[in-house]
C-alpha cells in the first residue's frame, strides 16, 4: 500500500490502487448502526405527503420490503415533524422498526420536534440557519464570524436535543443550495460544499456529539465526486473524527439515464472505498431505487478478498479535488480537443448487413440509398477478423484486427488493430491511425518508450483485473507522469450480466476514469455472446452502444442528448414528477445538449438544478415557475399550459429544433 507521508495533500483513500474500505467511527442509528465494520446501508426517501400517515406507512413498508434499512421522511414544518410521531407508532404496530430519518429545510423548530421522535434528524447545511438570497456579500473577518456565531446558536440546541435523545445527524450538504456566505466566501464549488459542512461538524465537536453522518451531494457527477474526496482529505487534515458518509447523486432522473448517472458518481467513490450508505435518487416510486443500490453496493462484498497486484503509486501529481483533461496529442478525430468516441463491437457478429448497424445509430435507408444517424451514432465499428462488404456512412471508420488489415486492399479507409506483439514487431502501419490493445499488465517501460515516440497510435486499453477501474486508472496515471501524450480508449469486457447490472458496472469502471478527466473515448466488448444468438447479440449491442454514450454525458465529457435533471418525488413535492418529467421528456427529448431541470418544490428548485439551462420547478399547488439559468422567467405559470411556457423560452434563445 501507499504510505500515506509521499501524497498526504491529494490523500483521501486508503490506497489508489488496492481496494480497502475507509475505516470509520460507528454511527448509532436505531438498531441498524452504520459505519466501522458494518455493511454499507441502503436507504430512500417517502414520496407522499407527510400529513398522510397511512400512506407513508404503506409506501415506508414496500420500501423495506424491497431493501431499505432507513427510511427518510420530509419534515418541512413543525405539523409534519410532529406527525412522525403517529407514523413511527402505525409502523411499530404493523411490526416495522426501521430507522426514521426527518429531512429537514429551512426549518430549526421541525428539527428540533423531529429529534425527540426519529433516530436520525437530516440538516441541510446550506439553509438550516439561513434563507438564501442569491445575494454576494463582502464579508472581513470579522463580520464572517458574526455569521458563525449566528449559526452556532441556532443549532446548538438540536445538538442538544440530539445528544439527549440519542439521536443521529446527517449534515447534508448540497451542491445547488449553498447559502449566500458560503457562495461568498468559497463560491460554487467543491471547498465550498466542504467547508459548509465543517461549519456545522465543528460546532457538533466542540459539544462532544458525534453521532453524526456527512454528505456532498450534486446532480454534477464531477463536483459530487470531487467533493466528497475533498471532504474526507479535509477530515483528516484538520484532526476531525473519521465519520460515515452518506453517497448520494441528486436529482439522477430516471430509467438508464438516472441508472448510470448514478453509478458514475457513487459507483466512483464505492471504487476507492468511501461510502457507508448509499441512496440513488430516482425520478420513479421510491421502492425502485433500493434494488439498484445494493447492486451497486454488492459488487465490493468481497472485493477486499478479490484484490489482485496492482503496482502502487509512489507519488500522485495529479490533483483529484478538481477536473482537469489529460493533455493528448490528436490522431485523426481521437485526443486533442476532441469529444471522447465510441468504438462499437461488432466482432462476433459474423456477417453483418447494412439494415444492423441500427443496433449503433447508424441507419441505412434503402430507397433514396443514403444513410442517416442519430445522436448515439457510434464513431468507429470492430469487426475483428470479419471485413465489412458495404461501405460504411461517411464520418464511420471500420477496425480490423492487423493481420486482416495487411490483406485488405483499400488500407487507407480500414484502420488496423494491433496487439503487443504485433505493435512492436510489425513495420507495415496505418499512415495516420493505428489501434493497440493492449492488458494493464502488460505495460512495460519499452512500451511507455514506444508510445512516447508515437504520433499515430491510439491505445485500446484493456484488464482482466476484478479491480477494474483502479488498474486501468494506474496506467493513466504512468502515462501522465511521464507526460507521454498517447490518446487512451478505455475498454471493458464484462461477464454475463443483467442489463440492470451492466449499466452500473460499465457506469462506474469507465465513469470513474471519465471524471478524473482520463479517457478519449470508450469501448464495452461483447465477447461472451456467440454469434449464433444473432437477436440477443444485437440486442446487447444496442445496450452497449447507450450505456457507453450514457456513461460520456453522465460524466459531462461528451453531451449527445437532452439532460434531464429531476429530482425524485417526496412529500413536498407539488405535483407527478413522474409523469410530468415524461410529458416534458416526450416534447423535448431530441434536443441535444440542452440540460432542463424538473424540480417538485422550491426547496429542490434554483439550487439544485444549478447548471441547468431552463427550468421548471413548482411554486404552489397547480402553479410552476420557470427559470432560464437560476433566473426566475416566468412565475406562477399553470401547470397546464407550463410545458408550453417552457418550450417558448428555449425558442426564443434559439435553442429549438423541429423533429424531422
Amino acid at each position: 500500500m501507499e504510505q500515506q507521508s509521499a501524497i498526504h495533500p491529494f490523500q483521501y483513500c486508503n490506497s489508489f490502487t488496492e481496494y480497502a474500505r475507509r475505516k470509520t467511527i460507528e454511527v448509532n442509528i436505531g438498531d441498524v448502526p452504520m459505519g466501522a465494520q458494518h455493511p454499507i446501508r441502503v436507504q430512500s426517501m417517502t414520496t407522499i405527503d407527510t400529513m398522510d400517515t397511512m400512506g407513508t406507512v404503506e409506501q415506508t413498508l414496500r420500501m423495506v420490503e424491497a431493501g431499505c434499512e432507513y427510511v427518510r421522511i420530509t419534515a418541512p414544518s413543525i405539523k409534519e415533524a410532529q406527525n412522525l410521531e403517529n407514523i413511527k407508532k402505525e409502523l411499530q404496530k404493523r411490526g416495522c422498526n426501521v430507522p426514521l430519518v426527518a429531512d429537514i429545510h429551512f426549518t430549526p423548530n421541525a428539527a428540533e420536534v423531529a429529534a425527540r421522535i426519529v433516530e436520525k434528524v437530516r440538516i441541510n447545511p446550506g439553509n438550516y440557519a439561513d434563507k438564501k438570497k442569491f445575494d454576494l456579500i463582502e464579508y472581513d473577518d470579522a463580520s464572517y464570524q458574526a455569521e458563525l456565531d449566528r449559526i452556532r446558536k441556532r443549532f446548538t440546541p438540536l445538538v442538544n436535543l440530539c445528544k439527549e435523545h440519542g439521536t443521529a445527524m446527517r449534515i447534508g450538504t448540497n451542491h445547488g443550495s449553498l447559502s449566500d456566505r458560503i457562495m461568498s466566501r468559497y463560491g460554487d464549488t467543491p471547498l465550498g460544499m466542504v467547508e459548509s459542512a465543517l461549519e456545522f461538524l465543528r460546532i457538533c465537536e466542540d459539544l462532544n456529539y458525534y453521532n453524526i453522518v456527512l454528505s456532498m451531494k450534486a446532480s454534477n457527477t464531477q463536483v459530487m465526486v470531487q467533493a466528497y474526496r475533498l471532504l474526507v482529505q479535509k477530515l483528516d487534515a484538520e484532526g476531525f473524527k473519521p465519520y460515515p458518509l452518506h453517497l448520494g447523486v441528486t436529482e439522477a432522473g430516471d430509467g438508464q439515464d438516472g441508472r448510470i448517472k448514478s453509478a458514475v458518481g457513487i459507483g466512483t467513490l464505492l471504487e476507492d472505498g468511501l461510502g457507508d450508505t448509499v441512496r440513488v435518487s430516482l425520478t420513479e416510486d421510491p421502492e425502485k431505487e433500493a434494488p439498484v443500490a445494493q447492486a451497486l453496493i454488492d459488487r465490493y462484498t468481497q472485493r477486499e478478498l478479490d484484490n489482485t497486484t496492482i503496482p502502487a503509486l509512489e507519488t500522485l501529481h495529479k490533483n483529484p479535488f478538481q477536473y482537469e483533461k489529460r493533455t493528448t496529442i490528436e490522431v485523426a478525430n481521437i485526443g486533442g480537443s476532441n469529444v471522447p468516441r465510441v468504438i462499437a463491437d461488432l466482432s462476433h457478429c459474423g456477417e453483418i448487413r447494412m439494415k444492423d448497424l441500427k443496433q449503433v445509430g447508424h441507419f441505412y435507408l434503402p430507397e433514396p440509398d443514403k444513410w442517416s444517424m442519430n445522436e448515439q451514432g457510434c464513431d468507429y465499428i470492430y469487426t475483428g477478423k470479419n471485413k465489412l462488404s458495404f461501405m460504411l456512412p461517411n464520418g464511420v471508420k471500420e477496425i480490423v484486427d492487423s493481420e486482416v488489415w495487411t490483406n485488405v486492399a483499400d488500407k487507407e479507409n480500414t484502420l488496423p488493430l494491433f496487439s503487443k506483439a504485433t505493435f512492436l514487431s510489425e513495420t507495415t502501419k496505418h499512415s495516420q491511425l493505428n489501434f493497440l490493445r493492449v492488458y494493464d499488465s502488460e505495460v512495460d517501460e519499452v512500451l511507455l518508450k514506444r508510445l512516447k515516440e508515437s504520433k499515430n497510435v491510439v491505445l485500446l486499453l484493456a484488464t482482466e483485473q476484478s479491480h477494474a477501474m483502479p488498474a486501468l486508472r494506474r496506467i493513466f496515471f504512468s502515462l501522465y507522469d511521464k507526460k507521454i501524450q498517447v490518446p487512451v480508449i478505455a475498454q471493458r469486457t464484462f461477464p454475463e450480466l443483467s442489463d440492470d447490472q451492466l449499466q452500473l458496472y460499465a457506469a462506474t469502471d469507465l465513469g470513474g476514469l471519465l471524471i478524473d478527466g482520463f479517457g478519449e473515448g470508450v469501448m464495452l466488448v461483447t465477447d461472451r455472446l456467440s454469434s449464433k444468438d444473432k437477436e440477443e447479440l444485437f440486442s446487447k449491442i444496442k445496450l452497449y452502444n447507450q450505456v457507453a454514450f450514457g456513461t460520456l454525458q453522465a460524466a459531462r465529457t461528451r453531451m449527445t442528448k437532452t439532460e434531464y435533471i429531476s429530482c425524485p418525488s417526496c412529500g413536498r413535492t407539488l405535483f407527478d414528477l413522474q409523469e410530468t418529467t415524461a410529458m416534458i421528456r416526450k416534447r423535448t427529448d431530441h434536443l441535444k445538449g440542452v440540460k432542463i431541470g424538473i424540480m417538485g418544490c422550491i426547496v429542490n428548485g434554483p439550487g439544485e438544478m444549478a447548471d441547468a439551462d431552463y427550468g421548471y420547478v413548482g411554486s404552489g399547488r397547480g402553479k410552476i415557475t420557470l427559470y432560464r439559468g437560476q433566473e426566475v422567467v416566468k412565475r406562477n405559470v399553470p401547470a397546464e399550459n407550463a410545458v408550453d411556457e417552457l418550450i417558448g423560452l428555449i425558442k426564443e434563445d434559439d435553442n429549438w429544433v423541429e423533429l424531422e
